[in-house]
């Protein structure tokens, strides 16, 4: 599934790395735990959290997962965007609730990672 289809699932906003919303995503994680994260042994995954700071999008960066989405309707700050950019991760925002934006993302196929 492309991460176009996913913004339009989720009725989510890309705010960084628009560039890669054509890219497909087979597998998510969700978690607000970053230390969570470091332990998956997979790569190329979404990332679903609520989690709106520096420390999500360093995790994602170890844990070679590009794509952020951020659920709640948390914010993402300056920095965030910037560090974002840099590094190249493509994050969405959604209204949802992470427990909402993994079942419908799990409904239209995308699979955990465990």
């Amino acid at each position: 599934m492309t991460l176009r289809d996913i913004c339009a699932l989720v009725e989510g906003v890309p705010v960084s790395g628009q560039s890669r919303l054509d890219d497909i995503v087979e597998f998510a994680f969700a978690s607000d735990l970053m230390s969570d994260v470091l332990t998956i042994k997979r790569d190329q995954f979404l990332l679903i959290t609520g989690l709106a700071n520096l420390q999500s999008i360093r995790t994602a960066e170890m844990s070679d997962a590009p794509y952020i989405l951020l659920c709640r309707g948390k914010e993402v700050t300056k920095e965030m965007l910037d560090l974002a950019n840099e590094d190249d991760v493509l994050i969405i925002k959604s209204k949802f609730s992470m427990f909402r934006c993994a079942g419908i993302l799990f409904g239209a196929g995308v699979k955990p990672v465990y």
